[in-house]
């Protein structure tokens, strides 16, 4: 299997150095800079647990070198993805599968979705329907991911948690395709159940990603505080609420409620969310896929979202103040 990782950064890295051993798959990455450098010069590097491993792979920052593959694996965040979608067009083969590894709501989200509001497209995150139209829906296998992992200097990647990586087709199916690349995940050291209901996966994620990660780049508080402070807590619950309101319209069902969700929030502690980090580093902060994007959900099913709505003013002016938004498109 031709697997190639279009951004093998933090997350892209951490499943590049477990895939380069796995017998039968011909890996590559597409990378930039001096991470790309140091990958050329001395391997991938993964500290894992106090342990060091070093894999080594055909890397290059032109897709054109590298050419069609069965698979490829799109590991940058939702704004990068959509500056890259033409530029990976020569990794696209009439049959590649391609594997969404972005945080928040994919830009694919309503492709093969039953009921009323099936095809609909979300300029939030696919500005122009670029992605729609150089990779293609039907492309598509959804991903959530939950590792954390971050780069600690070019070539090399620290895993601090999490080997699960749930995998689904939009229509629910367990096709051939999701059911082999999932085998090969796990020959490669990770978790990857197919499901049935990727979408339903995506919001239970995303619904704690949407409030507390600008409530914490506005706040500069942790999420243990925001979580359990009684105004950024209800504040939070609000937005969940909101957003579950969209979510059961258009299908998705969640496992836990709302208080159980925050109330795991809490029990993660002192942790800085990764929005924060962004701000903190001078980072543009992934505001369009986690927030923006569900507000146009909101619209687009009538449903009212109005802390929604002010909590993503708020995030957006702080971002344009300081230059830490990058809104997709522009």
């Amino acid at each position: 299997m031709k697997i190639c990782i279009y951004g093998a950064g933090a997350i892209g890295g951490y499943l590049a150095v477990g895939l380069a051993g796995v017998a039968g798959v011909d890996l590559s990455i597409v990378a930039r800079g001096a991470h790309l450098e140091a990958v050329r010069r001395n391997g991938l590097k993964l500290v894992m647990d106090g342990d060091e491993r070093v894999a080594r792979m055909a890397a290059s920052a032109d897709p054109a070198e590298i050419g069609p593959q069965d698979v490829v694996v799109i590991g940058l965040k939702a704004h990068q993805a959509w500056e890259a979608a033409d530029h990976m067009r020569p990794l696209l083969g009439r049959r590649t599968a391609v594997v969404t590894c972005q945080n928040g709501v994919p830009w694919w989200y309503f492709h093969r979705l039953p009921g009323p509001y099936a095809e609909r497209r979300l300029s939030a995150v696919d500005p122009e329907d670029r992605q729609w139209r150089a990779i293609g829906p039907e492309r598509v296998i959804g991903a959530v991911v939950y590792p954390a992992t971050e780069i600690v200097a070019p070539g090399v990647i620290k895993h601090v948690y999490g080997d699960k990586f749930a995998l689904g087709e939009p229509d629910g199916s367990a096709s051939e395709r999701v059911t082999a690349i999932a085998r090969v995940l796990e020959q490669g050291g990770f978790k990857a159940p197919v499901l049935d209901d990727i979408r339903s996966e995506i919001w239970l994620k995303l619904w704690g990603n949407l409030c507390f990660n600008p409530i914490s780049a506005l706040t500069r508080a942790t999420l243990d505080v925001v979580a359990t402070d009684p105004g950024t807590r209800a504040l939070s619950r609000a937005m969940m609420l909101e957003a579950q309101a969209i979510a059961e319209r258009l299908g998705a069902r969640f496992r836990v409620d709302v208080e159980r969700r925050i109330n795991g929030a809490a029990k993660v502690g002192a942790h800085r969310t990764s929005m924060l980090q962004d701000f903190e580093a001078g980072k543009a902060m992934e505001i369009d896929a986690l927030v923006t994007a569900v507000q146009e959900m909101g619209r687009i099913t009538d449903l009212p979202t109005p802390h929604i709505d002010v909590v993503l003013s708020l995030i957006t002016q702080l971002g344009r103040s300081t230059g830490t938004y990058a809104a997709t498109g522009q």
